[in-house]
């Protein structure tokens, strides 16, 4: 049995993203609450709606920041994977949190349809405006840690979703100002919750498909079986599994039935070779290999164990 790792972890880039989520935070706070009150004085709906989505960000927020502070715990005996899953986790009830809140704001928008109320524009212009400024800020601090970590880019969907709601608030105050189209406050609700449930189920399914193990989209398991199969003494590939630990860790481990009884030595040789395709070619960091010869056992590529 042989175990292979290639780590790239920056302390200093994941202090960064606790800060960076920590500023996001406190903005929210800020324009939730400025967006409550808002809301309640104008009477507009989208405001409210839009307060409710940054309220969903504070809380999105602070499972991102936490799933960061746990995913820098070191392994244990007990806990020999350490907390790597955190953050996949953080991804996954961010998404899903989108999808409730969007579920809530398309029965408010629903009702809003059926009793039409008078809004007061002008504040929901001034609140939407901070809304811009203050998610758009936030959106810049973590667009380049959204491009390669989920978590990130849960946290990351949360405001920039809810900075394009602020610009349809901002229209839709600026419409209902100066044409009295006061229809436009629901509709534009309706169409930030049917965007956000989009971006939701997409996240959703990401997150989803790393927690139960299956194999990342831009691997194929016969090509990495064909791959390891092409190199000397090899006779066969069995027994594969490919699965996503977290976003640096792509692990798979296999059984190789070998032609003849090589020494420990000839085998290393080969692993050597092996961990550097599967790496290059494929992105897998963590190889753990099996060998065997003349063993009596299933050689069917995928075995459920």
């Amino acid at each position: 049995m042989a175990h292979n790792h290639n780590h790239n972890h920056s302390h200093t880039h994941k202090d960064l993203k606790g800060k960076n989520l920590i500023v996001s935070i406190l903005l929210n706070i800020l324009i939730t609450v400025a967006q409550v009150i808002g809301g309640l004085i104008s009477g507009s709906l989208a405001l409210l709606s839009d307060a409710l989505h940054n309220f969903s960000d504070v809380l999105s927020l602070i499972v991102s920041y936490v799933a960061t502070v746990l995913s820098k715990k070191k392994a244990s005996t007990n806990k020999t994977f350490g907390y790597k899953r955190a953050e996949i986790i953080a991804a996954f009830v961010n998404a899903a949190t989108l999808i409730i809140v969007a579920i809530i704001l398309i029965i408010e928008a629903i009702e809003r349809f059926m009793a039409p109320k008078d809004i007061e524009s002008n504040l929901v212009i001034w609140l939407s405006l901070l809304g811009i400024l203050a998610n758009g800020f936030s959106v810049l601090l973590l667009k380049k840690d959204a491009e390669r970590n989920m978590n990130m880019k849960s946290a990351y969907l949360h405001l920039f979703t809810d900075m394009m709601a602020s610009v349809a608030v901002l229209v839709g105050g600026l419409l209902m100002k100066y044409y009295q189209w006061y229809w436009v406050d629901p509709t534009l609700t309706l169409a930030i919750a049917i965007y956000l449930i989009y971006m939701g189920l997409n996240l959703l399914k990401e997150s989803t498909r790393v927690l139960m193990l299956f194999t990342p989209d831009t691997i194929h398991v016969q090509k990495i079986v064909e791959t390891i199969g092409k190199i000397d003494l090899i006779k066969n590939v069995h027994h594969v599994h490919i699965w996503q630990l977290n976003e640096d860790e792509v692990h798979l481990e296999a059984h190789i039935d070998f032609m003849e009884d090589i020494k420990i030595s000839e085998f290393d040789v080969i692993l050597n070779q092996i961990e550097e395709e599967m790496y290059h070619k494929y992105g897998i960091n963590h190889v753990n290999i099996q060998p065997e010869f003349g063993k009596c056992d299933m050689k069917q590529v995928i075995v459920q164990d």
